[in-house]
Formats: C-alpha cells, sequence, structure tokens
C-alpha cells in the first residue's frame, strides 16, 4: 500500500503536481513541465521557471498635456499592479502559480532546505543543483552514460524484452542530460551485442529493414516476433555445447586388431589401444572448451604413438614390413622382423 500511494504521489493528478523523487530527477522534471503547460496561464508559468519574476519596472505619471506644447512627465514612480496591462498581470500572476507548483512537488526534506526562497526559479535551480550536481559532476555522468553505452551487451538468459528495456533507459538518460547519437549508431549498438542464437534474425533485419531508417523501437518490434523460433537456437546450442565430444570413446568402440605371429619360436604379439584418462566434464569439472581440447589432445597423442609403433620412419624398415614374406611383431617397444618364408599360418 505504500509503494501505491508514493506512485500516485509521484504521478500527481489535476489537482496535485507530481512529487519528487530524488533518485530520477530527471523524470521529475520533465513531468511537472508537462504539468505547468497543462494548467491555465501554462505558458507564463514556464517562463517563470525559466527567466524568473516579472519586474514591475517604473513609470511617469503625465501631468498635464497642452494641445501645442510637449507633454509633461511627473517624476518617475515603481509601476504598481494596477498599472499593468492585460498580459503583464498574466505573467505576474504566473509567478506565484509557478512557486507554488514547485514547492507542493517537493517532499519535505527537500523542502526544508530551499524554503527561504521565493522566486520560482531560485527554487528550481536550486533543486536542480542539489540533485544533479555542479557541471563536473554532469561531467562524470555524461563520461560514466558513454562508458556504460560501448559495453551495453545483453546478458546470457535475458530475454530481448528485457534487454530492450534496459537499452531504451540508457538511451532515455543520455538524451536527458543533451547527450545525442545518429540513429544508425543506437540501431547498429542495439542489434550487434545481441546473443548467437538471434544471428540469423539480426541479419535479416539489416537486410530487409537497414539500420539508417529505422529506429531501436521498431527493431525490436520486429524480432520480438521471432523469439520463439531464436529460443529453439538457443537450445540447439547449449546441447552442442553440453555435449561433450570424446574422440577416444568412439574409438574404444572399435576392438582392438590382434597382430598374431607365425613363427612357432615368438608368442603372438597384440597391440592394445592405450585407456585414456576419465576426462568427463562431471568428475574434472572442465569447461566444455577445455574438455574439447584435453579429448584432442590425447586423441593426438594416441595417433603418434600408433604411428611410431606400426610405420617406422625409415624407407628400408617400411619395404621389409610391408614384404608378405616377412613378419613384423612389437618387443619391448621395438619392432622385430622375421623371415616366416615357407611356414604355414596356423592361427
Amino acid at each position: 500500500m505504500a509503494n501505491l500511494s508514493e506512485d500516485i504521489q509521484c504521478a500527481g493528478s489535476d489537482t496535485r503536481p507530481p512529487m519528487l523523487d530524488k533518485a530520477d530527477f530527471a523524470s521529475w522534471q520533465q513531468r511537472i513541465r508537462l504539468y505547468c503547460r497543462g494548467k491555465e496561464n501554462g505558458v507564463n508559468i514556464l517562463k517563470s521557471i525559466d527567466e524568473g519574476p516579472f519586474q514591475m519596472g517604473t513609470t511617469r505619471v503625465i501631468v498635464a498635456e497642452g494641445t501645442e506644447g510637449p507633454i509633461n512627465l511627473g517624476p518617475e514612480r515603481p509601476r504598481v499592479y494596477s498599472d499593468l496591462s492585460q498580459d503583464e498581470k498574466d505573467r505576474y500572476n504566473a509567478d506565484i502559480r509557478a512557486t507554488n507548483i514547485i514547492l507542493q512537488g517537493l517532499p519535505k526534506d527537500i523542502y526544508s532546505l530551499i524554503n527561504h526562497y521565493t522566486d520560482a526559479k531560485d527554487i528550481w535551480d536550486n533543486v536542480k543543483m542539489l540533485l544533479e550536481g555542479s557541471e563536473l559532476t554532469k561531467e562524470d555522468r555524461e563520461s560514466q552514460l558513454y562508458d556504460d553505452f560501448e559495453h551495453f551487451r545483453q546478458n546470457k538468459g535475458e530475454t530481448i524484452h528485457d534487454y530492450y528495456v534496459r537499452f531504451a533507459k540508457l538511451i532515455n538518460d543520455m538524451r536527458n542530460i543533451k547527450m545525442t547519437m545518429s540513429k544508425i549508431q543506437l540501431n547498429s549498438k542495439f542489434v550487434n551485442n545481441m546473443l548467437p542464437e538471434w544471428g540469423r534474425f539480426v541479419t535479416a533485419v539489416k537486410l530487409n529493414k537497414g539500420l539508417k531508417d529505422s529506429n531501436f523501437d521498431q527493431l525490436y518490434a520486429y524480432l520480438k516476433q521471432h523469439e520463439a523460433h531464436a529460443n529453439e537456437n538457443k537450445m540447439m546450442l547449449e546441447r552442442l555445447t553440453q555435449q561433450t565430444v570424446d574422440p577416444l570413446a568412439l574409438m574404444s568402440n572399435v576392438s582392438p586388431q590382434h597382430y598374431h605371429s607365425q613363427s612357432s619360436t615368438n608368442p603372438p604379439t597384440t597391440y592394445h589401444q592405450p585407456h585414456s584418462a576419465d576426462t568427463s566434464q562431471s568428475d574434472l569439472g572442465l569447461s566444455p572448451t577445455d574438455n574439447l581440447i584435453e579429448n584432442l589432445t590425447n586423441t593426438l597423442a594416441l595417433l603418434t604413438q600408433s604411428y611410431k609403433t606400426f610405420l617406422p620412419q625409415t624407407n628400408n624398415q617400411l619395404r621389409t614390413s610391408s614384404n608378405p614374406r616377412n613378419q613384423a611383431t612389437v618387443q619391448d617397444g621395438k619392432v622385430v622382423v622375421q623371415n616366416v618364408q615357407g611356414r604355414q599360418n596356423r592361427g
């Protein structure tokens, strides 16, 4: 209930100006000016806020007016309300109305700091100074917003609606302090920093909609229509990322090759595929990328060992081991070639 009451006060009504939210002065500034403009004599109320109070000035009363001679004027005196024209009276009356509107829109703690001012412009300027700060503070704010814009990205798991709302708020904050950017800069920033699942839809936007004529609100409305398809792309990407690609596990499904010696003096030598260490993601806590690199490294080591074992590097050994009358066996890590010509294969 308290939050609802605060929202009502901040929004204001036809009979009460919007209440200042110290955390969002820029928004209150816009709403209070719209409130003033909607009132009777609103143009003069805004003049009182921007230009200060109406200056009455002085006048001189005509003492005597001859038919032929010059007009005789009395001494100069300050003007009073009755001396004003109707337009001047409207301007004068607007000063009091502007002061009342601003004071009624201030919370107690802010009001207590500036209630000694009587002019609407003085009150307005001091409230701005309290909440916006000096010119140096504005420069810091501008620098911070530029930095936020430079590093703006769609967060993982963030919906396109939340991404759009964050972006729109950032651009609104920049515009509130008179920071301007071209339409193509804003559109490019919006579409080029979305998550990968939006890639093909972003490409379609660039080809069909263009980034010069549209604004980022229109781009959001177009992309929003394809959110379901983007979510499907996201699920596919997550499955591909989570699945561990293990070439060694695939090779383990192949039965080991046995190389039997046909010599009666030497027992058959069998090559057993080296067993890879368990590099599962759950056991080692590796990321999918690290796990894939580990698996590829193990595979490369296996292929290198196989190459060294079964394909010796010298041409002479290659010719000997490929001779159908000879039998190559592995003993103590060395390749031994035996002549088996004339023997019968009993295996």
